[in-house]
């Protein structure tokens, strides 16, 4: 099935990173809102930070995402040292494509991590990289309408 991810994680700090550079993993394009920062926040969790910059010298780290708030978005890259894409129009892999050419990096050799189905999952896998499903960075606190949403997401993934 198209929107089942290839893996369906808990948290960011669940992904093996050592197992999918193993794999040819040379690119790892993050969501935003959700995955790794609270949504529309602006800021990253101390632990994600460090995990982002940890990446950086194994791999090419970027932020794909929806938004289309440019001051957001800059306010995001300002604080990012690797690309922050707003305006993705997820699920389409267009912007995807574009930035993985400009690093010279195979959407093959690229896993999209997000925590949206319907456009992180699917984006990637039209873009023909690897997709791991996480849940929201907070998932504790989102209102009710939000997770319930999602749980229904998670249904059609199992089927």
């Amino acid at each position: 099935m198209i929107l089942k991810p290839d893996y369906n994680l808990v948290s960011l700090f669940d992904i093996d990173f050592k197992e999918l550079k193993v794999q040819g993993v040379n690119a790892v394009l993050f969501d935003l809102d959700s995955t790794v920062m609270p949504s529309k926040s602006g800021e990253y969790p101390q632990k994600v930070k460090e995990l982002l910059n940890s990446l950086k010298q194994n791999f090419v780290v970027a932020i794909i995402s929806n938004n289309k708030r440019k001051d957001y978005i800059e306010k995001v890259q300002a604080m990012s040292d690797f690309p922050v894409i707003g305006h993705a129009n997820k699920p389409s892999p267009k912007v995807m494509k574009e930035f993985l050419k400009t690093v010279n990096v195979q959407p093959s050799e690229a896993v999209v991590v997000g925590d949206r189905p319907l456009t992180d999952i699917l984006a990637g896998k039209l873009l023909g990289g690897k997709t791991i499903l996480v849940d929201s960075i907070t998932k504790d606190t989102e209102n009710k309408p939000t997770r319930f949403v999602r749980k229904l997401e998670r249904l059609v993934i199992r089927k």
